[in-house]
């Protein structure tokens, strides 16, 4: 494997020198490591094959004038979305953007791509830029009671593609919410791909201050596209008593392979709502995680997937309880029809010290076939002695007494399923307060099963 493309492409971004560092070090932290195979428990089902040598930089974009410029996909959602600002980013460029409401301005809070961020509030952004996902995959071992065994230090390939995505990344969106400042309306970034056999590097940062409140709404979405791979990294700083929402909408088309590190560290008597939607591409592999580093701390965790044809989606979840008395909830629900592969490995850890600890982990799976596959792993590490957490996992075909019910009432197969398929997945959806949000995630649903 030869990685001259990709030093070509380190030398073409500049920056100050701290971020210029940065880029370097995770170039050369990326240079070393293997790609994560199945003799990696954390990647045991899924291998990615890839070619470094072989992929170039998805081209530049220019600015559009209006939205009438932007892809059909991208205008439908923008007509029915609820966000206050927004932004659209076609690969690595912000081809269309909205204004922050000048009141939210005038409280101090930034909305900006991630490059234009570095460039005119460095102090911001360097204090927070790859705090919570550095290059190299974070070291989660837990602190164990002398005398007894941790668990072991990841393996050090599971840091492979966030070390390309630290040293590339071209772009991204930023926020940032100053103390006590709340964002009613949410803030979202459209991010497109349009030409097949590349990639983009992309990197998203929200930063919430102390009792500071925001939502960030994340969606991905392209043509079928080929030997293509989208590569990212979200940062999500949750200072003591803020509130912060993210949801991520992934509905790549056939051909892209999406990989991503999405990683929250959550303060004291803060609360991190994360909602991970997983619909499009051949390949998805997401990682979710949250470091409940502050006492009081909270995290509800939140996916559904619906996989089909022979797409195989991954996720990778961390509740990590580093201090007394917080909550983590988790809840992913997936369906799987035709040939596909769903991937579900979840671990709760709880550090000694870390007592009153309540921490639930529930993953549920509707097979729509029996050719598809499903891969369950839930997992505990428990170090404290006074602590209230659970796991499990259940996996099984459409009820078919349910089924008959309704095809005896006139209703097709297809409109059926996705009555069955959308009560299923209900309970995660009907978690979301974001109305406009739940509409667009039903109608791929819809699609999904042939009824829209």
């Amino acid at each position: 494997m030869t990685n001259s493309p990709f030093s070509d492409q380190l030398a073409a971004h500049t920056g100050p020198d701290w971020l210029n560092a940065k880029r370097k070090a995770s170039f050369d932290l990326f240079d070393t490591l293997e790609v994560p195979h199945s003799g990696v428990e954390a990647w045991k089902y899924t291998q990615v094959t890839i070619d470094f040598a072989k992929l170039r930089p998805h081209p530049k974009r220019d600015m559009v004038a209006d939205l009438s410029a932007l892809p059909a996909s991208v205008r439908e959602r923008l007509s029915s979305t609820d966000v206050g600002a927004f932004l659209v980013m076609d690969g690595p460029d912000v081809v269309y953007r909205t204004e922050l409401p000048a009141e939210l301005s005038a409280k101090g809070v930034i909305f900006t791509d991630l490059k234009t961020a570095v460039e005119q509030y460095p102090d911001k952004v360097q204090q927070y830029l790859y705090s919570v996902v550095p290059a190299e995959v974070p070291d989660d071992t837990t602190i164990a009671a002398p005398g007894t065994t941790p668990s072991k230090s990841p393996d050090p390939s599971e840091g492979k593609f966030s070390a390309l995505a630290a040293a590339l990344w071209t772009n991204g969106a930023f926020v940032y919410v100053p103390r006590g400042v709340e964002v009613e309306l949410p803030l979202g970034s459209f991010r497109v791909m349009s030409e097949a056999g590349t990639y983009t590097a992309t990197r998203t940062l929200v930063v919430a201050e102390e009792n500071a409140q925001v939502t960030f709404i994340d969606e991905q979405d392209s043509e079928d596209l080929p030997g293509t791979y989208a590569i990212g990294a979200v940062e999500l700083v949750v200072k003591d008593g803020a509130r912060l929402r993210y949801v991520s909408i992934q509905n790549w088309g056939k051909g892209v392979t999406h990989i991503q590190r999405q990683r929250g560290d959550v303060g004291r008597d803060s609360t991190l709502n994360s909602l991970v939607v997983t619909m499009g591409g051949t390949l998805s592999r997401t990682e979710m995680q949250s470091h409940l580093r502050g006492q009081g701390s909270s995290s509800e965790m939140l996916a559904l997937y619906f996989a089909n044809e022979d797409q195989h989606f991954d996720h990778y979840t961390l509740q990590h309880h580093a201090a007394p008395n917080a909550y983590s909830d988790l809840l992913y629900k997936g369906v799987s029809d035709d040939q596909s592969v769903g991937v579900f490995s979840g671990m709760i850890k709880v550090d000694l010290g870390a007592q009153k600890t309540d921490a639930y982990q529930k993953h549920r799976t509707m097979m729509l076939s029996s050719e598809a596959q499903n891969f369950s792993v839930p997992q505990l590490e428990i170090n404290a002695n006074d602590v209230r957490c659970s796991h499990g996992s259940t996996t099984g075909p459409v009820d078919q007494e349910q089924l008959f019910f309704l095809r005896s009432r006139g209703i097709n197969k297809e409109l059926a399923e996705k009555m069955l398929v959308t009560a299923f997945l209900e309970d995660v959806l009907g978690r979301v307060p974001l109305q406009s949000v739940v509409k667009y995630i039903e109608g791929i649903i819809a699609k999904k099963v042939g009824a829209a």
